[in-house]
């Protein structure tokens, strides 16, 4: 199994969530959050006073799929999520060890 993390803009959230949903991807979990990266923020004017944005909010996907998934999930987030300008996201790929889901004991891929 993989966990996959995306850090998308988050105006493209419901339409990278549409585009996974038709690839198969079943559940997911989403935070709001803040970061910079290349981006490094920016300056904006409120009542008149010029301040500087330094952490941009960005929304931050988990998804774990089997592994004959993660190629084409990460795919799909990257051609969904992409709007040609600084700030589109990363999006990182990580081995999962085990999964249980709680309510009914199931283990590993039928947990997902």
């Amino acid at each position: 199994m993989k966990l996959i993390i995306a850090t998308i803009k988050p105006f493209k959230l419901e339409e990278v969530r549409e585009a996974l949903t038709t690839v198969g991807v079943r559940g997911m979990m989403v935070s709001e959050i803040k970061g910079f990266g290349s981006q490094s923020g920016h300056t904006e004017i409120y009542r008149g006073a010029e301040y500087a944005v330094n952490f941009v909010p960005k929304v931050k996907l988990e998804i774990v799929v089997q592994d004959s998934m993660a190629e084409q999930v990460v795919q799909t987030i990257a051609t969904t999520a992409k709007t040609e300008k600084i700030g589109d996201g990363k999006i990182f790929v990580l081995d999962v060890e085990s999964a249980l889901r709680v309510r009914t004991g199931e283990t590993n891929d039928d947990a997902l």
